[in-house]
């Protein structure tokens, strides 16, 4: 079987991914989610540049939580890919992919090994959309309005049904959804 692609992030209510600044202050780590288990069901992350540059070598802070501490240690554990078209490498900690993007997700697919998390920024969200690289849609919605910032979802190029496989809900407000990409839904347009 096929490893799958999974788009797995936070998103507010009206549909940002970060505000105007940046910031990701509103998104919460709830333990109830289950991230870790998450984490265990991938062997590979994949970043865009920018993402990778600030995310790609996080280290938490003494005054985190151990659970923050553990997640970040199993992110860490995991292959990671970098998708840029200009930076080739920055260190030997991750894979530069710079051109072929989807000769090369395919042939990572067929590679043995777990899921595959497609990490983000919002550019190369849009280009794996697009391709139709993503297999499953796990978005957490906080419960938080920003009422501006970086959505989600920007230039998608064609109509996506998604089948709905599971929703959370959680004490702190956050309701989990969980979709899967059926590739013959494809509406194409012109």
């Amino acid at each position: 079987m096929k490893r799958k692609i999974i788009l797995d992030l936070a998103v507010t209510l009206d549909g940002f991914i970060e505000g105007k600044n940046g910031e990701v202050d509103w998104c919460m780590i709830d333990p109830e989610m289950g991230f870790i288990n998450f984490l265990n069901q991938i062997d590979v992350i994949l970043y865009g540049r920018k993402s990778y540059d600030l995310w790609g070598q996080f280290t938490p802070e003494i005054e985190h939580s151990d659970t923050e501490k553990e997640i970040w240690a199993l992110v860490h554990s995991k292959e990671k890919y970098v998708f840029s078209r200009t930076l080739n490498s920055t260190d030997n900690k991750a894979i530069f992919i710079n051109a072929n993007l989807l000769e090369e997700v395919n042939k990572l697919k067929e590679k043995p090994g777990k899921d595959i998390w497609l990490y983000g920024g919002a550019s190369l969200i849009t280009t794996f959309i697009n391709l139709g690289l993503v297999d499953e849609y796990r978005l957490s919605v906080h419960p938080v309005i920003l009422g501006e910032g970086k959505p989600l979802f920007i230039d998608i190029k064609q109509r996506l049904n998604l089948k709905m496989v599971n929703t959370r809900t959680f004490s702190s407000g956050v309701v989990q959804l969980i979709y899967h990409s059926d590739s013959h839904s494809y509406d194409k347009f012109e």
